[in-house]
């Protein structure tokens, strides 16, 4: 090697210390627990959001993406060899052998292996020879795919955690609200028809179904029934009913008889924990509350409030008017509003591909392991080493092979 090669051969050398280092499985392993801390961190501490979008979490990140890259860089190239023209099977720990006496060829030990679904490659001489094989090579590939797995995982939480979106909006039955914040071009929309629950006498619900319509352009593209575990997806973005109260029918007027309000009013505020609202009426210099005080009896009570005093309070049944303060107030019944989570994730798809593909990967790599064999003449007859993975028991392989070559 001349002076000149020396830089880029050393080079060379560093390059190739450091790709085996960087896709070393403990430092991987090292590197996922400590994300799953994070991740567990993060949804404990109040604000820890937050923390997902901060330049360490992205730093180490990549610093898992990159042992995923660098894992299978180290390894595919040899995993190729192998598999194409299996080599010899190094003896010491984790191999095991056997010694038959009976003398084979070295063409009918290869026959043989072939039989029992090895791919073979013989070398040497007829007296000197040794026949090398390899049984379900390929699941070494499905060793390296759980690297790649790890690259799609931490890939979808990256795109996940930079652009995805979640809004969360309260409607009444028949409002409507888009599926995410106003933008230019931006239509997709969910209006609300009726919420239907029921309740065993615990009080438990054993029943909560909300009725949906999604729109396009303003017009009704699929109605979707959403229920506690069947959320609705739609333009890409995944719905749920997040949670839900009870809301009235109020009807207010001035004694004069003109209407200041007409229309449902959510009670999704609490007064001494029972649900309650505060409607404005600006046009009457007023403000009216309501209190839901019997929810088995389906009673709310109305108070009136202006610029002075708090005016004297009327409770109310559905059907019911009466007058409060300078207000003449009607309860024409109660319905339902309902609190919607919207959620749009880029990153979902690679998440559960990556997911889907570690554990396929991972259950071929332990269910089928890769075993290789070398077989050398011994005095009279042949010795037989076996090596299979390090999580495998290869002595019935072993008692496989004997069988084979004394049959």
């Amino acid at each position: 090697m001349s002076g000149a090669d020396a830089p880029l051969e050393a080079i060379a050398r560093l390059a190739d210390r450091s790709l085996r280092r960087a896709g070393d499985v403990r430092l991987a392993a090292l590197l996922l627990v400590a994300a799953a801390a994070w991740n567990a961190v993060a949804a404990v501490v109040p604000g820890g959001a937050a923390w997902l979008a901060a330049p360490p979490y992205a730093i180490l990140l990549g610093a898992i993406l990159l042992c995923g890259l660098a894992g299978v860089a180290v390894r595919l190239p040899a995993a190729w060899r192998e598999w194409r023209r299996p080599g010899s099977v190094p003896e010491g720990r984790g191999a095991i052998d056997a010694a038959l006496e009976t003398p084979f060829a070295p063409s009918e030990v290869a026959a043989r292996l072939r039989a029992l679904g090895y791919r073979v490659t013989a070398a040497g001489s007829d007296t000197r020879w040794a026949v090398h094989g390899a049984r379900r090579g390929w699941s070494r590939f499905a060793g390296l795919a759980s690297h790649l797995a790890l690259v799609l995982v931490v890939l979808g939480a990256a795109v996940g955690t930079a652009f995805a979106s979640e809004t969360t909006f309260s409607l009444l039955p028949g409002e409507q609200a888009l599926l995410d914040a106003p933008r230019g071009g931006f239509t997709d929309a969910v209006r609300l028809d009726a919420l239907d629950a029921a309740f065993g006498s615990d009080g438990r619900p054993r029943r909560l179904d909300t009725s949906v319509t999604f729109l396009r352009d303003g017009a009704p593209v699929e109605r979707r029934l959403l229920q506690v575990n069947a959320p609705g997806s739609f333009g890409g973005y995944l719905v749920h009913a997040w949670t839900y109260g009870p809301a009235v029918s109020l009807r207010a007027a001035t004694l004069g008889g003109r209407v200041v309000h007409d229309g449902p009013v959510a009670l999704d505020a609490t007064r001494d924990g029972r649900p309650a609202a505060l409607v404005e009426l600006p046009t009457a210099g007023s403000t009216v509350a309501v209190v839901l005080v019997d929810a088995a009896a389906n009673r709310v009570a109305v108070s009136v409030g202006g610029p002075g005093a708090a005016a004297d309070v009327a409770l109310l049944a559905p059907g019911e008017a009466a007058r409060v303060g300078d207000l003449r107030i009607s309860l024409g019944g109660f319905s339902s509003w309902v609190t919607f989570l919207s959620r749009r994730d880029p990153g979902m798809g690679l998440l559960f591909a990556g997911a889907a593909l570690l554990v396929v990967s991972l259950a071929i790599t332990f269910w089928l392991p890769r075993r290789r064999v070398s077989i050398r003449p011994r005095g009279g007859g042949v010795r037989i080493v076996l090596r299979g993975e390090r999580f495998d028991t290869s002595d019935a392989e072993l008692a496989r092979l004997r069988d084979a070559l004394s049959a």
